[in-house]
C-alpha cells in the first residue's frame, strides 16, 4: 500500500469535472453558460453502501465511476462492520481512480477513530451526527456534545480532516441559525456543516438554510423530499420520490450555493441498487445540479 501522503496527493489530483446532456428547463437550466458554471462547481458522488451489485470492491468503484460518478463516501468500519476493510478499500480506491472523500460516523462515540480512517483513505472530512437526549435538558446535551467535538478537534486539525455536522432528523439542530450558532461557539476551521438538502424540508426550504450556513458548508446530501406527500401520508414517505421530483426548488439551491462560493461533493444519499439503479440516480443529480 502506498503512503497516506500519496493517497492525499491522489485525491488532490483526481479532480476530473464531468459533463452532462439535456439539462430539462423545468429544473431551472437557463442557458449553456449556467450548466457551464455549474459542471465547475460540483463533484458528483454516491455513497458506498448504496452499490448492491455483487461484486468485488473493486469492481463496484469501477461501477459507479462507468456511470458517471467521481467519487464516494463510505461508513467508518467503526460504525458499520458490513463495510469492507479500510485497507482493501483504500486499495481499490488507489487502483480505480475513484477517492473514498469523506467517512460517515454518524455519532459513533470514537471521532479520533473516524479521522485515522478517512486519513487512511485520504479521504478529507468525517460526517458527525449531534445525538439529542429527549429524557434529558437540552442546554446540557447542547454543551455535553459540544465538549465531545472538542475533544477531537486538536488531532482534527493536527491531521487537516473535518469534522462535518450534519442536520437530520433527530430533533436537534432542525434550524439554520441554531446549527449556525453551535458550529461557531466551537471555534475551528475543522467543525463545519455537511448540509443535506433533502433532510431540512420538513422544517424549512433548503435555500434559506444555505443562506445561513453560508460558508460553514463544506459537504453536501443530495436527495429529495415531496411535502404535500409527506403531510398526507407520513413523514417518511415525503423521500420516495426520484431526485427531481418533489418539493425542492432545485434552481434556487444552486443559486443559493453559487452565491456562497460553494465548490465541492455533491453526494447522493438515496436507496441505492444494481448497476440501472445507480446509472438513474447519476442522470437525475446532473439535472438538478445542471451538470
Amino acid at each position: 500500500m502506498k503512503s497516506q501522503i500519496d493517497r492525499r496527493r491522489f485525491l488532490q489530483r483526481s479532480g476530473v469535472f464531468l459533463a452532462s446532456t439535456a439539462v430539462p428547463a423545468l429544473l431551472g437550466r437557463t442557458s449553456l453558460a449556467d450548466a457551464e458554471e455549474f459542471k465547475n462547481r460540483f463533484r458528483k458522488a454516491v455513497g458506498f453502501t448504496m452499490i448492491k451489485e455483487d461484486l468485488s470492491v473493486e469492481d463496484k468503484l469501477k461501477l459507479v465511476k462507468d456511470v458517471g460518478f467521481e467519487g464516494v463516501e463510505t461508513p467508518t468500519h467503526l460504525f458499520n462492520k458490513k463495510t469492507p476493510e479500510p485497507s482493501v478499500l483504500a486499495r481499490a480506491s488507489e487502483k480505480v481512480g475513484i477517492p473514498v472523500h469523506g467517512v460517515v460516523n454518524s455519532s459513533h462515540q470514537d471521532l479520533t477513530g473516524a479521522i485515522d480512517e478517512a486519513v487512511l483513505y485520504g479521504a478529507t472530512s468525517v460526517l458527525h451526527v449531534v445525538r439529542p437526549d429527549p429524557k434529558g435538558s437540552f442546554i446540557e446535551n447542547y454543551r455535553r456534545t459540544q465538549a465531545a467535538i472538542r475533544q477531537a478537534i486538536p488531532y482534527a486539525e493536527k491531521k487537516r480532516i473535518h469534522i462535518l455536522i450534519e442536520n437530520v432528523w433527530n430533533t436537534f439542530l432542525i434550524e439554520p441559525l441554531t446549527m449556525a450558532r453551535y458550529i461557531d461557539e466551537l471555534d475551528s476551521p475543522y467543525v463545519k456543516a455537511y448540509f443535506d438538502v433533502g433532510n431540512v424540508v420538513r422544517w424549512g426550504f433548503p435555500q434559506h438554510w444555505i443562506e445561513v450556513l453560508a460558508e460553514r458548508i463544506v459537504k453536501i446530501h443530495i436527495k429529495e423530499y415531496n411535502l404535500k406527500v409527506a403531510m398526507n401520508e407520513g413523514m417518511g414517505k415525503g423521500f420516495a420520490f426520484p431526485i427531481g421530483q418533489g418539493s425542492i426548488e432545485w434552481d434556487r439551491v444552486r443559486e443559493e450555493l453559487k452565491k456562497i462560493g460553494y465548490r465541492g461533493w455533491a453526494t447522493a444519499e438515496v436507496n441505492g441498487g444494481d448497476r440501472q439503479r445507480l446509472a438513474e440516480i447519476s442522470q437525475q443529480m446532473d439535472r438538478v445540479l445542471n451538470l
